[in-house]
């Protein structure tokens, strides 16, 4: 059997050492003296978008919501609200545990940032991530955040329902969601912040080994999915989620090999927003900030530098920051001591706008 060109993603083994359960060892902040206690909601979300997805993945969705201090006592009051994406193999809970969830979130208004609700949604998959993308295979998760998503939380909890007033952040594979949903969707976001993002470069071709190739040709059910390491059940989520093919079960996606090759690696190139940011310059223009940080021993270093300069030759205000630390050594950090500030100095917190 002749060796196969494969597509690599940049989020793998450099970015995450190869383990599945690396992004939930992390450095954890001391809890701030002082800090007041947030409320957490456990809710299911429907998502409309993600009705009759091939895969068969649940289209009632698990939400985490962290309702601020005040928010119980003062009744009359709304909140801008930020809405945070999780990376590939983890959903909500781990997510949760990764940027250290409400102690971070506490730590940050003690410090002096504006109350706001924090949401985080599970989109996990059958092969372990959305990719936060719009597929026949997964559903269309794209619009779950950006429509379903929103239109719930608006509609359930005193929000400041204007793009103003909401925030989109993610990591990792959230990263890439955070630039592929707010590059489409400015008219729902007013801020922005990607935490070391992947995928956003079109993927270069490696070399994909005869029994790799053998072992997801032998993938028929999500239990067969689960048992691959990780590498090759992440290019099973990325083709679910940008070369879905409804006339090919029981996966319902198209991989890039053999004479499919060129045209599905044409595809993951066209998902790619280094590939397709020149068409939505005007929509990046409208945040009222956009920031974007990486830690200086993260894989991911070169193309978080890559999009800083895209938005840069476009002349769109951003803040690009390395730090030290690997691809999730310290995000519980930055969450609490960059991230909710970002969005307490960016976001409107009146009606007013």
């Amino acid at each position: 059997m002749s060796r196969i060109k494969f597509a690599v993603l940049g989020l793998l083994a450099a970015a995450v050492a190869g383990s599945a359960f690396a992004q939930v060892k992390n450095n954890v902040p001391d809890v701030v003296p002082g800090a007041r206690p947030d409320t957490v909601e456990h809710i299911k979300v429907h998502g409309v978008s993600l009705e009759g997805n091939l895969e068969g993945d649940a289209a009632d969705r698990d939400v985490l919501v962290f309702l601020p201090p005040s928010y119980a006592a003062d009744k009359a009051r709304r909140y801008p609200v930020v809405y945070a994406l999780h990376g590939y193999s983890i959903g909500a809970q781990q997510w949760s545990q990764e940027i250290h969830v409400p102690q971070t979130i506490e730590g940050a208004f003690a410090k002096g940032a504006k109350e706001m609700i924090v949401v985080l949604s599970d989109s996990k998959t059958i092969h372990n991530g959305s990719m936060y993308s719009s597929s026949v295979t997964t559903g269309d998760f794209e619009n779950f955040i950006a429509r379903d998503l929103v239109t719930y939380i608006d509609a359930h909890y005193r929000t400041l329902a204007a793009r103003e007033s909401r925030g989109l952040v993610g990591h990792s594979m959230g990263g890439y969601g955070a630039s592929r949903i707010g590059m489409k969707h400015a008219d729902v976001f007013g801020s922005l912040y990607i935490m070391s993002p992947c995928c956003l470069s079109a993927r270069a071709a490696g070399v994909f080994k005869p029994e790799d190739e053998a072992a997801l040709a032998a993938v028929n059910t999500p239990a067969d999915s689960a048992k691959l390491p990780f590498f090759l059940r992440a290019q099973l989520a990325s083709a679910a989620a940008w070369s879905p093919n409804p006339k090919k079960p029981p996966l319902y996606l198209d991989l890039p090999v053999g004479e499919e090759q060129q045209t599905v690696l044409a595809k993951w190139a066209a998902n790619a927003p280094l590939a397709f940011l020149d068409q939505y310059a005007g929509n990046l223009r409208r945040y009222r900030a956009i920031a974007l940080d990486v830690g200086d021993q993260d894989a991911l270093r070169t193309d978080t530098g890559k999009l800083h300069d895209a938005l840069d030759k476009y002349g769109i205000a951003n803040t690009f920051t390395v730090y030290p630390g690997t691809h999730a050594s310290d995000v519980a950090f930055r969450f609490q001591d960059f991230v909710m500030p970002f969005f307490s100095n960016s976001l409107s917190f009146n009606s007013s706008k």
